[in-house]
């Protein structure tokens, strides 16, 4: 998340809402939004029914969610995906950057 937050008004210039799910609770993902005061949107999803939407990986013995990156169009198709194998396995801003890009030309 700390990559997004780096980056956010470069997200923000190409018109991209950046949207974080994660597997707490609502309450717990409100204290942490407001401690780190992160300038996206959090959505806490304790069932795991984004997750299961968007066949994201469980991996118990990596600490639970693997990433996965989305980026949908205006009219909600997706148009990229990645899905991560460990915690330090996700694409540079600069290549989701250069995907917004494509889409927005």
């Amino acid at each position: 998340m700390a990559q997004l937050r780096q980056d956010y008004q470069e997200f923000a210039s190409r018109k991209a809402q950046v949207l974080v799910v994660g597997p707490e609770n609502a309450e717990a993902f409100k204290a942490y939004w407001q401690e780190h005061d992160l300038p996206y949107i959090g959505l806490p999803d304790p069932k795991a029914s984004v997750l299961k939407l968007y066949g994201q990986e469980v991996n118990l013995f990596k600490l639970g969610r693997m990433p996965a990156q989305v980026i949908a169009d205006r009219s909600g198709t997706v148009r990229f995906v990645h899905y991560g194998h460990s915690m330090s396995d996700i694409p540079e801003n600069a290549e989701v950057l250069a995907l917004l890009d494509q889409l927005n030309a």
